[in-house]
C-alpha cells in the first residue's frame, strides 16, 4: 500500500505541483486549500505524513493547524511549508512538535527528500507502537479483584514521576510485570527497559555486569563491556532479586544511586548515567537491614516507593481471569486450541495453596494444553497438583485416612527443597543459601527424601 500524504496550502498551482511530484514518487495524495478541510480530512484519510503550509486563509493558520492536529495523534509526523516565517515561528513549530521547516520557493529535491525522511519516521514510530502493543499484551498485568486494583494504581501514581520504586512478594507474584508496567506508562516509554536478575548472576561478575569494564580489567577481559546501567540511560533499570547483593556490590550500587555515574570495573573515568532504578525482591528487606546483611543506606535509597504484590492464594478472585490469559498464552505458543477452564475445575485449582504462585498456574496451564483439548476437568488437573498442600488444611474426621507426622514433615521438606531449586534456577549452592543450610547436607536431605537430580533440574 502506497503511503499517504497530505497537502494543505492555499496556492492552487503549488497544491498541483506538490501533488503531482509526490504521486509520481509512488505516494496516495490528498491536497486541500484550507486548516479546516485539513481537520476535516485527517480522520478519513489518516495520512502518514503532512506537508502544511505556514499561512493559509479561510480558517486557522497553519501552527493552529499543527497544534490541533498533534493533540489529536502526538506521533503524526507534519512538515511546515513557508516563505514568511520568522525565527519565533519556527521555533513555536518545533515546540508544537513539527518534524521540519522547507522553505518557499520548494525544490523538488527538497521536498522529496524530506518527505522520504519524514516517512520513514512515520514507519518506525508505528512499528514502535506495534511493538510496544505486542509487549503489553505479553506482559499484561491480568485481574481486577482488589488487591490488582491497588497496584494498578500505585502504578498510575508513580510511573509519571522519576522515584525509585521497590516490588516486593515472593517468588512467581509478576513483579516484573510490575517492573514493566511502571516504564510503559513512564515519561521514559520510549527508551530502554533493561533487566538484571542479581540473584542469575554470578557473584564475581555481576559488578561487570552492572557496571561495565575495561578490557584487561581482570583475566578474561579480553574487551570493553558496557555495564546495565549505561546500556539504560535514559530509560529504567530493573534490578530483580536485588536482596541478593553482596556487600561490596550494595555500597558500589549506592554510590552510583548517589552521584549518578558510574565507574567501569578496572576504569578510572566516571561516566554520568540517566537511569531510573526499579528494584524487585522476595526477601523482607527491613529484616535484612537488621540481621547486618542488606545496607540500611541502601535500603532507603531503593525504598522510596514501595509496591506490594500479593500472593495468588490471597487474589483468588483473579483466577478465572488469570487461566483464561494464560490458557490463551499457552495455545498460540504450542500452537494448540485453547483449554476451556469450567466452574469445577476452576474450584480445584482455588483450593491450591499455589506455592510457586502465577509461574506455577501458567507451568499447570502450559501442560494441561499440551496434553489435551476441550474442558478441563478437576480429575485431570489433581495428579498434576498432588505434589503442593491444599490451601485450607480439611478436618480428619472419623474414618478418614491421615498421613503420619514423619509422612507430612517429609512431604513439606519435599516442596520446600522444590521451591528453593526453582527459585534459584536449578543452583544447588544457591537453593542451599536460601534454605540456610550447606551443599553437603542439601545433598544428603535430597537424596533422603528420593529426590534425584533429574527430578529438579540441579546445576551445581
Amino acid at each position: 500500500m502506497s503511503p499517504r500524504l497530505l497537502i494543505v496550502d492555499d496556492e492552487a498551482n503549488l497544491r498541483r505541483m506538490l501533488q503531482a511530484l509526490l504521486e509520481d514518487a509512488g505516494h496516495e495524495v490528498r491536497a486541500v486549500a484550507s486548516g479546516a478541510e485539513a481537520l476535516a480530512a485527517v480522520p478519513a484519510f489518516d495520512p502518514e505524513a503532512v506537508l502544511l503550509d505556514l499561512v493559509i486563509g479561510g480558517g486557522p493558520d497553519g501552527l493552529a493547524v499543527l497544534e490541533q492536529l498533534k493533540a489529536g495523534d502526538p506521533d503524526l509526523v507534519v512538515i511546515m511549508m513557508s516563505g514568511k516565517a520568522t525565527l519565533a515561528d519556527a521555533v513555536r513549530a518545533t515546540r508544537l512538535g513539527a518534524f521540519q521547516f522547507l522553505e518557499k520557493p520548494l525544490s523538488p529535491e527538497s521536498v522529496l527528500t524530506t518527505t522520504r525522511a519524514a516517512l520513514e519516521l512515520a514507519a518506525a514510530r508505528a512499528e514502535t507502537q506495534a511493538l510496544r502493543a505486542a509487549l503489553t499484551h505479553d506482559y499484561e498485568m491480568v485481574g481486577g479483584g482488589p488487591a490488582m486494583a491497588a497496584v494498578r494504581r500505585l502504578i498510575t501514581q508513580v510511573a509519571p514521576t522519576t522515584g525509585r520504586v521497590l516490588i516486593t512478594g515472593e517468588s512467581g507474584t509478576g513483579k516484573e510485570l510490575v517492573a514493566r508496567a511502571i516504564h510503559a506508562e513512564s515519561p521514559r516509554a520510549l527508551k530502554p527497559l533493561v533487566s538484571v536478575n542479581c540473584a542469575a548472576v554470578p557473584r564475581e561478575l555481576l559488578e561487570s555486569e552492572l557496571f561495565g569494564h575495561e578490557r584487561g580489567a581482570f583475566t578474561g577481559a579480553v574487551q570493553r563491556h558496557i555495564g546495565k546501567f549505561e546500556l539504560a540511560h535514559g530509560g529504567t533499570l530493573f534490578l530483580d532479586e536485588v536482596g541478593e547483593l553482596e556487600p561490596a556490590a550494595q555500597a558500589k550500587l549506592l554510590r552510583v544511586l548517589e552521584t549518578g555515574a558510574v565507574e567501569r570495573v578496572g576504569g578510572t573515568a566516571a561516566r554520568a548515567v540517566d537511569v531510573r532504578v526499579v528494584a524487585a525482591t522476595n526477601k523482607t528487606l527491613d529484616r535484612e537491614v537488621k540481621a547486618g546483611r542488606f545496607r540500611a543506606d541502601l535500603f532507603f535509597r531503593l525504598n522510596v516507593f514501595p509496591i506490594h504484590v500479593a500472593p495468588l492464594r490471597d487474589r483468588l478472585d483473579d483466577l478465572p481471569a488469570l487461566v483464561e490469559h494464560l490458557a490463551a498464552q499457552a495455545a498460540a505458543r504450542c500452537n494448540r486450541p485453547p483449554r476451556n477452564f469450567g466452574d469445577t475445575a476452576l474450584e480445584r485449582l482455588r483450593a491450591h495453596a499455589w506455592p510457586g504462585n502465577i509461574r506455577e498456574l501458567a507451568n499447570l496451564v502450559e501442560r494441561l494444553t499440551i496434553l489435551g483439548e476441550g474442558s478441563v476437568s478437576a480429575a485431570e488437573i489433581e495428579p498434576m497438583l498432588a505434589g503442593g498442600a491444599p490451601a485450607t488444611p480439611k478436618r480428619v474426621g472419623a474414618g478418614a485416612s491421615t498421613q503420619s507426622l514423619s509422612q507430612a514433615l517429609e512431604h513439606y521438606e519435599r516442596r520446600l527443597i522444590r521451591e528453593a531449586l526453582d527459585a534459584a534456577g536449578g543452583n544447588l549452592a544457591e537453593a542451599a543459601r536460601r534454605l540456610d543450610t550447606d551443599r553437603a547436607n542439601l545433598h544428603r536431605r535430597m537424596r533422603r527424601l528420593g529426590l534425584s537430580r533429574s527430578d529438579t533440574n540441579v546445576s551445581e
